[in-house]
């Protein structure tokens, strides 16, 4: 069976005598520095991994394989995404067909996407009610819609009455994210929670 390669459209692969079909998809973030991969399955079935330097990396070998890649400066794992970032020297153009083929052959070579197990779990049994309500409304109303960006806000710490968050994937760097955090989740929060009287991002 003869098999072709296409770098971000159908990609026909033999892995056993039987031809793979792996479909990746790319979509642009409100960050320039930052683009979407769409793998075309689930990555995690719960959290979101964030990975700012090749030692941190070395945990997932799709992420290590990605940070290889000359130019890559960050990758996100969302639920059925990942987003890299890239140095501002080197363009879209250059980078992206070795993105598109690093993400192809950890995929096709079944290599997991972690070499243990390894997600972000945001509740936790012992968060005072407070806490536990400001995590539920990060899941189950901001989160879903940060990630339509490519990226990611996981709470770091409440204390007296500033909410710190942390800026994954493509919400990292953005020009916008500030606006975002502010306009957007701040509001949001010291509705639901009264006790919520600022939100701060804070590096990760």
């Amino acid at each position: 069976m003869r098999c072709l390669f296409f770098l971000g459209i159908k990609k026909y692969i033999i892995d056993k005598d039987e031809c793979v079909i792996l479909f990746i998809q790319t979509e642009e973030t409100p960050n320039p520095a930052t683009l979407k991969f769409f793998p075309g399955r689930m990555l995690m079935s719960k959290g979101t991994a964030d990975f700012r330097s090749r030692e941190e990396a070395t945990k997932s070998p799709l992420a290590l394989k990605l940070f290889n890649i000359e130019g890559v400066k960050g990758v996100f794992f969302g639920s059925d995404f990942i987003t890299v970032t890239k140095e501002d020297s080197l363009t879209w153009a250059v980078l992206k067909p070795a993105i598109l083929g690093g993400i192809m052959e950890h995929f096709v070579t079944h290599q997991p996407l972690f070499y243990g197990e390894s997600s972000l779990s945001s509740l936790d049994k012992d968060d005072d009610p407070v806490v536990a309500q400001i995590k539920e409304i990060l899941d189950t109303r901001i989160r879903p819609a940060v990630a339509m960006d490519g990226g990611d806000i996981v709470f770091d710490r409440f204390e007296d009455g500033i909410l710190y968050v942390r800026m994954q994937g493509a919400c990292s760097g953005c020009p916008s994210s500030s606006d975002t955090l502010k306009a957007g989740i701040e509001n949001m929060l010291r509705h639901y929670v009264p006790e919520v009287l600022e939100v701060r991002a804070v590096e990760s």
